[in-house]
């Protein structure tokens, strides 16, 4: 049974760190690209970023450039999100998913699995 679960979201202040992680279990960890997405309440899920197996190729969505950070574990099956500089606009929930993908790294439809989402919340 494949299972994504996600932990580490928080209530933090503008300008603090979070870390994510997103625990996987029920497949090939090593040989999935692994993503995160958010959601914001009232809006659409949106891409956050993603690495392909082995760490080849990490992807990120323009808003997060130089402030997140995606990593993998391949041993603990364990993904990755450092948020740093966060804003009160990126208060959402937080999803991992997985998928046998190397391009379209972007489209949530590209991916087969996903988590129930953590939620992350940044006050001013």
């Amino acid at each position: 049974q494949v299972q994504l679960v996600e932990s580490g979201g928080d209530l933090v202040q503008a300008g603090g760190s979070l870390r994510l992680s997103c625990a996987a279990s029920g497949f090939t960890f090593g040989s999935y690209t692994m993503g995160w997405f958010r959601q914001a309440p009232g809006k659409e899920r949106e891409f956050v970023a993603a690495i392909t197996w082995s760490a080849a190729k990490t992807e990120y969505a323009d808003s997060f450039l130089g402030r997140f950070t995606i990593s993998r574990d391949d041993a603990k099956s364990t993904v990755f999100l450092q948020m740093n500089s966060l804003k009160v606009e990126d208060t959402a929930v937080y999803y991992c998913a997985a998928g046998r993908l190397v391009l379209g790294l972007n489209r949530r439809t590209n991916y087969d699995y996903w988590g129930q989402g953590t939620q992350v919340t940044v006050s001013s």
